[in-house]
């Protein structure tokens, strides 16, 4: 059965294969994943609303503690007034007692009374002053022994200090000494003071003012709490803010609610006033003295309330409110954020099971099509493998798409690129065993043609010498000359190019190298017509190179550059780093430019586009460069100009 089975598939088409069997392979997964997409779905959905709870209690808890430093700037506003308000009052009262001091001061100078009764008098008027409900006027000299009190006159308050442990009465004394004639100055410290009844530090203010004449100190001071006019409205209004604050519901059960930091209750629903740092949940932990210690963040914890069977887990997101050293908190039970998440889970499997049965026959529909996609390519790649077959290398299979077919016919295409490129190799191999054959040539030849050379230019100048200039022979032999020469040149280049000797390495300098070549270079003949600059990076390091070699490089390009600007132009020769492994000379020109027919051959020997060149001086500089390991390039525009860069490496190996 299973073999006729088998046999049965085998010889089906490719599309129909693909149809039997995939389809099973598509459709059963599709009922995995409806089944596995439900189970996420709904675990999503009760994370997401876990999730939108949890921003619902970050926001409620934000928004608490708004509420209250917006009642706490509100009345921080009214205070400031108050307490500018004081400072003029308390200024006021300062100078009228200096001016009484002052006037008995007079009074003493015009013989009238004497010292001690002038300070007597001014003691009796300013202790008849009052200010406010418990302050009051006093004087005191440099040494800090009281002159004027109402309690404590003929103390010594020197070393007096306030709750945070300020010697303010030496504050005080210091500044006197330093102030400027006619000068107010305040100094503001808590003070607790017990003979009035005392609970709780209040802030002290004083204004005084330094009498020189009788070393006095006069001080006017009062509590500026005393200053506040109606302190009953500020509490009722923080009670309907408390109030507004506990009316706020957090689902069905949650509330909100505040304590300081040491687990005081300042706003609750049933527990305000009461004191919970040791309360502890379900699984015995402090959760309050957690929520303390931490000041801000997130606690869960598991809390049963009385007359429930089972603790009911709760989540509380708590932060911390500076100005009072509060801890407002905003807390709900985790159970009522799944109601939802429960009513969106059956909606969830009905929604999967429906699209589940329409996806499937949707399957169906795209398998049928798929496999008429997938083999339409593979017919017209059996094509192309045909005409390939009969030697046509030059078609391409169409790339279609990235897939495995893609694949297939990029490989196929490189394939036949590779067939092509070989038999090119062959041809180059030819063409090299035609160079090889030329070098073996040339070091023979150069020997046989350079001596009869020399031969024809020694009798050629010879003759020069003996005829006049305006012989009619002259000019012929000034021709022989200069094309012995110019044949002498050329077996030169072809001994060159054949027998390039390899580079001999020294630390080179490369800026002074080409410094040099550029100086001699941009003399030349051939160059008068054209502007040479130099554009260097001298935080080159030194590189190990052959200088002759590279001269005779550079030399090549620059002429070559000249030769391109035939009405005058601009060459620039560079140096820059080229990465971290380079080291790049550039030279640019602004010339004719080279035809991108032209570009592919540039380095070819004997390619040459100038009337009278033997086509081996770029050949000549790729084969030096070449053997330093580096690497030339020719970047190029008609009408625009060329650059041409020689990248140099800065660390190598030994040659060998």
């Amino acid at each position: 059965m299973q073999r006729y089975l088998f046999d049965f598939i085998k010889n089906l088409k490719l599309r129909w294969k693909m149809v039997i069997l995939v389809l099973p392979l598509v459709i059963i997964p599709i009922f995995l994943v409806g089944g596995i997409i439900g189970y996420i779905s709904t675990k999503q959905a009760y994370l997401g609303i876990t999730q939108t709870s949890k921003d619902d209690l970050q926001h409620m808890a934000s928004f608490t503690v708004d509420l209250l430093n917006s009642h706490y700037q509100q009345f921080q506003v009214y205070k400031q007034d108050k307490e500018k308000t004081f400072h003029e009052e308390l200024k006021t009262v300062s100078e009228l007692a200096y001016n009484v001091v002052k006037s008995q001061h007079n009074l003493q100078k015009s013989g009238r009374t004497d010292v001690a009764g002038a300070m007597r008098e001014a003691r009796n008027a300013l202790l008849k002053v009052n200010v406010g409900k418990t302050g009051y006027i006093y004087a005191m000299n440099s040494r800090g022994e009281l002159k004027v009190h109402v309690a404590q006159e003929g103390a010594n308050v020197s070393e007096s200090r306030d709750e945070t442990g300020r010697y303010f009465i030496k504050e005080m004394i210091e500044k006197a000494h330093r102030a400027k004639p006619g000068e107010v100055l305040y100094i503001v410290y808590p003070w607790k003071n017990a003979a009035l009844g005392d609970k709780s530090l209040r802030k002290k203010v004083v204004a005084y003012r330094y009498f020189k004449e009788w070393d006095w100190i006069i001080a006017a001071g009062g509590y500026l709490e005393e200053t506040y006019e109606d302190s009953a409205f500020e509490r009722r209004s923080f009670e309907a803010l408390k109030e507004k604050i506990k009316s706020k519901k957090v689902g069905k059960t949650g509330y909100i609610y505040a304590m300081d930091t040491s687990g005081n209750f300042m706003i609750h629903p049933t527990g305000e006033g009461r004191n919970f740092l040791n309360a502890v949940d379900f699984n015995g932990q402090h959760f309050i003295k957690e929520m303390c210690e931490r000041k801000n963040g997130w606690i869960r914890y598991p809390w049963k309330n009385k007359g429930e069977e089972a603790p009911r887990m709760k989540i509380v997101r708590y932060e911390y409110f500076e100005p009072w050293n509060w801890i407002v908190a905003v807390g709900s039970y985790e159970e009522e954020f799944y109601q939802e998440a429960n009513a969106i889970k059956g909606r969830i499997l009905e929604s999967m099971v429906v699209l589940t049965i329409l996806v499937s026959v949707l399957s169906v529909f795209m398998v049928l099509l798929a496999s008429r996609v997938m083999t339409e390519p593979i017919s017209r790649m059996i094509e192309v493998i045909r005409q390939v077959k009969q030697g046509r290398l030059d078609e391409t299979m169409p790339v279609e798409s990235e897939d495995e077919l893609g694949e297939l016919a990029n490989a196929f295409n490189r394939m036949t690129r590779i067939i092509k490129h070989n038999k090119e190799l062959e041809a180059n191999l030819a063409q090299q065993g035609k160079m090889a054959s030329l070098g073996v040539l040339s070091s023979g030849v150069a020997h046989e043609i350079n001596n009869p050379l020399g031969v024809i230019l020694g009798y050629a100048a010879y003759i020069e010498k003996k005829l006049p200039p305006e012989d009619p022979n002259y000019k012929f032999i000034h021709e022989i000359k200069r094309e012995s020469k110019r044949c002498k040149k050329i077996v030169q280049d072809l001994l060159s190019y054949a027998r390039t000797p390899q580079p001999v390495l020294e630390e080179t300098d490369i800026n002074d190298l080409l410094e040099q070549i550029v100086d001699f270079a941009a003399n030349h003949t051939d160059m008068h017509h054209v502007s040479v600059k130099k554009s260097f990076d001298r935080s080159l390091p030194p590189i190990m190179v052959d200088g002759d070699q590279l001269r005779q490089v550079a030399i090549n390009l620059i002429l070559n550059a000249g030769a391109a600007m035939q009405k005058g132009g601009e060459l620039v020769v560079s140096t820059e780093p080229g990465g971290e492994e380079w080291v790049s000379l550039k030279f640019r020109d602004n010339g004719a430019g080279i035809s991108p027919e032209h570009m592919e051959k540039i380095f070819e020997p004997f390619f040459t586009t100038k009337v009278k060149g033997t086509g081996l001086g770029l050949a000549i500089t790729k084969q030096i460069v070449e053997q330093h390991h580096g690497k030339i390039g020719i970047e190029s525009e008609i009408g625009a100009g060329t650059t041409v860069e020689v990248r140099l490496p800065l660390k190598r190996e030994e040659y060998y």
